[in-house]
């Protein structure tokens, strides 16, 4: 657990300890909560924000209409679905949504296909790759406002202590 205790003030509110994870730091601010601290004056905040993509796979014609395919089939589904239980379709709705299911399925995996490769086809191959993207953080840091940052600090330190 890699925690520091700092008492740099920041505007309005003092930096009371630092996490190297949102779990720790959740866990600080719900122990401060257990201990009845006014955690409606406590912020965790992430510093040291990176993007990091992750790549996935090779990204080809096939594929392209595959994640178009699979996207577009569920879209379709969906929005059918939506439509059916919205009562659109009078008195004998229970055999109307299958179908209206199956028809949404089927045009929305053809739509994706076909928008997939439209898609990938405008790229021109400057992007041959699959990835997903997602935000992490260096460390987290919990702050609370200055006039009650003495009280958060002394029941952040028996946290760590164990007591």
């Amino acid at each position: 657990m890699e925690r520091q205790m700092i008492t740099e003030v920041q505007g309005a509110r003092r930096t009371v300890a630092t996490y190297g994870s949102y779990l720790e730091a959740q866990r600080a601010v719900d122990y401060l909560s257990d201990h009845n601290f006014p955690v409606q004056r406590a912020a965790i905040v992430a510093e040291g924000i990176r993007l990091v993509e992750q790549v996935t796979g090779r990204l080809n014609y096939g594929r392209a209409i595959l994640n178009g395919a699979l996207s577009g089939a569920s879209t379709g589904l969906f929005v059918a679905l939506l439509l059916g239980f919205l009562g659109f379709l009078g008195p004998a709705a229970g055999a109307a949504i299958l179908s209206l299911a199956l028809y949404g399925l089927i045009f929305g995996a053809i739509l994706g296909a076909v928008l997939g490769l439209v898609g990938y086809a405008v790229t021109g191959g400057q992007r041959d790759f699959t990835s997903i993207s997602g935000m992490q953080a260096e460390r987290f840091v919990v702050m609370v406002d200055a006039e009650v940052a003495d009280d958060a600090t002394r029941l952040l330190a028996s946290l760590s202590t164990g007591r």
